[in-house]
């Protein structure tokens, strides 16, 4: 069918092919590099089914947190209008930018032993998060929360409104009209953006691995695992990480309705 817009112009679309060279080049050459003969063993090694456990539950944990601290703070940032908003959404966002490594410093200077909030919980409690499958947590959780939060507060304010101010002049209350108007409105966006945490959560490697270090079956997770496994074995270090390729795509599939659309 004859495009009434007429041909798109070489100017742009030579640059679109160069972009999606680039982002598909790389995957392809890991895809075609990867000994498929030996996939089979390398993924099932003790040391790779107890990496990808541990990812798993840590990043399913992390989104468990990002729901509860994530929604309301969402929330907040799209229903309520004070003083300093722009300001905290952009400390909320600041995670993003952050190199991994300095997010794991910044982690260590406030969980780590002597840190801000570290040292009194460990005089409190005996508790220290670093080199622990909870600092794993935590990390996770410093790096997803923003993706969650900035995906839900976005689904907050593709809800109109107008249905809480309907909400409210029947009486309903702040948490009612959140618990049977506004969350159930923004459902799917709440959906895509756990399962966009939880895969940020999955792929973490930079700041787990500066705040945590890498211990077999406490800290060491998948992508950890790959980091140290490349530097001895290319083959392995395939494997491991076309089983984090594989664990991608399942998750753009999950957000397909969402985001890749059906046109």
């Amino acid at each position: 069918m004859r495009d009434p817009l007429g041909r798109p112009p070489a100017v742009l679309m030579v640059p679109a092919a160069v972009a999606t060279l680039l982002l598909v080049v790389p995957v392809g050459a890991m895809v075609v590099a990867t000994d498929w003969a030996a996939l089979p063993a390398e993924l099932g090694s003790e040391v790779a089914r107890q990496a990808l456990w541990l990812s798993v539950t840590t990043a399913t944990a992390s989104a468990a947190i990002c729901l509860v601290l994530g929604l309301p703070l969402a929330w907040l940032l799209a229903r309520i209008s004070f003083r300093g908003r722009g300001l905290l959404r952009a400390l909320v966002s600041l995670p993003l930018v952050l190199p991994p490594v300095v997010a794991g410093v910044a982690l260590r200077s406030a969980f780590g032993r002597s840190g801000v909030l570290g040292e009194p919980i460990l005089e409190l409690t005996g508790f220290a998060f670093p080199f622990t499958t909870w600092g794993v947590v935590l990390s996770h959780v410093f790096v997803s929360l923003p993706f969650v939060v900035i995906a839900v507060e976005g689904a907050f304010r593709s809800a109109d409104p107008a249905y809480d101010a309907a909400a409210a002049t029947l009486g309903a209350g702040r948490w009612t009209t959140f618990r049977r108007v506004t969350a159930p409105l923004a459902l799917p966006g709440i959906v895509a953006g756990l399962v966009l945490g939880w895969a940020r959560a999955l792929g973490e490697f930079g700041a787990t691995i500066t705040f945590n270090g890498n211990y077999p079956g406490t800290t060491q997770v998948l992508p950890n695992l790959i980091y140290v496994t490349r530097q001895s074995d290319q083959d392995a270090a395939l494997a491991l990480s076309l089983l984090m390729l594989l664990v991608s795509v399942a998750v753009l599939l999950a957000l397909r309705d969402r985001w890749l659309g059906t046109t």
